[in-house]
């Protein structure tokens, strides 16, 4: 007996061709890109009206070589470029600033690489703790932090009444108003930005790679220099780059540790556009400090990325 369809699925076949794919309907795209857009908006403004723009203006200025700003009688030269460059002060003060950002990265890494190694190893709990005291002396200005620094290191100060009293000196060190008061003052107010940078290197490393090391039979001491260091370069790098940059720019430590004795290049800066109102020569030198912190730090990070670790930073 014929099974009795209804009218309307008899209609249904009629129409629809079961051979012929039927199409999909047309999905109208969406332009994923403008919420992002929309997102970034706002930074993109705070960037270019509080950034871009000043820093354009200070360009500007360093190609004037007259006092008349933006009157009809500017000059726009070479001049404060190359006043720099043929004054040995200015030049001793510019390879001063690297010298001393140099020697707060090393301080830095030297005292921070342990702490974060710490830190890996330990347990969430611990872990939670050391990041406490990491993060803590962020939350004090550094102005106070250097006041303490500054009545620590007196000659009649802390340190050098302790080194008196253990008998290791006979006359107090020249600590404050000092190179060495200036790298302590940096190392100390930039060592957390070191100690992050490098945990969360050691964060991303397999931990099945040192048992494997111990399993082969290698000490701990050669899976350290094998897995461990060379797998958190890249984290040594970011560091490193962090307080070189941060050290290069500094000018509130190193005017309150190191004063007249110490002119590092914003000091010079801040007194030449501040003190003298020479605002062209001290835009000038703003942007040789900032052209020499870019090239140093474009030349560091390109040697490791070329060089023998390069694997790691892929």
């Amino acid at each position: 007996m014929e099974p009795i369809r209804s009218y309307a699925s008899q209609e249904i076949e009629q129409e629809t061709d079961p051979i012929e794919p039927q199409k999909k309907p047309k999905i109208k795209k969406r332009k994923v890109w403008v919420p992002g857009l929309l997102l970034l908006t706002p930074i993109l403004l705070f960037i270019f009206g509080f950034f871009v723009i000043p820093m354009l203006y200070i360009l500007y200025l360093s190609f004037i070589s007259t006092d008349n700003l933006g009157g009809a009688e500017a000059v726009y030269s070479l001049k404060n470029y190359t006043q720099l460059f043929s004054d040995s002060y200015y030049l001793s003060s510019l390879w001063l600033t690297v010298k001393i950002s140099l020697y707060s990265v090393l301080v830095a890494l030297f005292l921070g690489y342990p702490v974060a190694l710490t830190m890996a190893k330990s347990s969430a709990r611990i872990r939670g703790y050391i990041t406490l005291l990491i993060v803590s002396p962020l939350l004090v200005s550094i102005v106070v932090r250097n006041f303490g620094w500054y009545l620590l290191l007196l000659p009649n100060g802390t340190i050098n009444q302790t080194l008196m009293a253990l008998g290791i000196i006979d006359a107090p060190l020249k600590l404050l108003f000092s190179e060495i008061g200036v790298v302590i003052g940096l190392s100390n107010a930039y060592l957390p930005f070191m100690i992050l940078s490098i945990v969360a290197s050691l964060y991303n490393i397999d931990p099945s790679l040192d048992k494997a090391g111990a399993i082969l039979g290698a000490s701990p001491f050669r899976r350290f220099f094998s897995i461990t260091l060379p797998l958190s370069i890249p984290g040594i790098v970011s560091g490193c780059i962090l307080v070189f940059s941060l050290s290069m720019s500094a000018y509130v430590t190193p005017a309150l540790m190191g004063g007249a004795n110490v002119p590092v290049m914003p000091v010079v800066i801040y007194d030449q556009i501040n003190n003298l109102l020479h605002w062209t020569f001290g835009s000038a030198l703003s942007y040789i400090l900032l052209a020499t912190t870019v090239i140093s730090v474009a030349v560091f990070t390109r040697a490791f990325e070329k060089g023998k670790f390069k694997e790691v930073f892929r």
